[in-house]
């Protein structure tokens, strides 16, 4: 004799539930965008992804409750020059603050100080035109092209950011560039706890960007 088919009441338990859509939820769009461009002082060059002073600086605006993407735009090597020729394509992040770190690489191939300081000029006119608020990092070398070089380099980054009326961080590597245990052997590139101080410095000025940024909002 056959088995009668289930009943509709028999085919459905009692205790199971339909089958629900986990809902996925998109976070926030950011409130500003900070591009960090430079070298391989930006780039991180011999630390992880994650201690490079752009990540750091992300970190660290989360932590104080800001909603901030920091874009990486360092290149290791670049000159001033390469630098200045993809500057309309960094446009394109539509960066609401950038930090400008170029210039070293200039110094070690020995290029004329003039032709940096041009470069350096119009990176920091082209950005400020498109209405980004700009941060000119300050940076100096050693003497191993002789004092006048050296003292000339330095001036440069103030006379820009005096040109241009831009936020100015005297010298980015405050505090790291002249101690061993924050910087890597070459003596160049900082360590990650070395990225960790520099942020700490350039804080208060990204803080004076963001500010003017949202001023100039309202």
């Amino acid at each position: 004799m056959g088995c009668a088919a289930p009943t509709v009441e028999e085919a459905v338990s009692p205790t199971s539930e339909p089958e629900t859509e986990t809902a996925v939820i998109q976070p926030p769009p950011p409130d500003l965008t900070i591009l960090a461009f430079g070298d391989s002082l930006t780039e991180g060059f011999g630390v992880a992804t994650e201690e490079s002073y752009p990540a750091q600086l992300a970190r660290k605006l989360a932590t104080d409750g800001y909603n901030i993407e920091v874009i990486n735009g360092g290149i290791s090597g670049e000159t001033t020059s390469s630098a200045l020729s993809r500057v309309e394509w960094m446009l394109n992040s539509n960066p609401d603050i950038v930090i400008v770190e170029t210039g070293p690489n200039d110094a070690l191939r020995g290029i004329d100080i003039s032709l940096t300081q041009t470069n350096i000029d119009q990176i920091v006119k082209k950005f400020s035109d498109s209405g980004t608020v700009v941060i000119v990092a300050g940076l100096q070398i050693t003497q191993n092209l002789g004092e006048a070089y050296t003292t000339e380099f330095a001036a440069i980054y103030p006379a820009v950011a005096e040109k241009y009326d831009t936020i100015l961080i005297p010298f980015i590597l405050e505090g790291v560039a002249t101690d061993p245990n924050l910087n890597q052997p070459d003596f160049i590139h900082p360590t990650a706890a070395g990225y960790t101080v520099m942020v700490e410095h350039i804080y208060p000025f990204v803080l004076d960007a963001i500010a003017a940024k949202s001023d100039s909002k309202d």
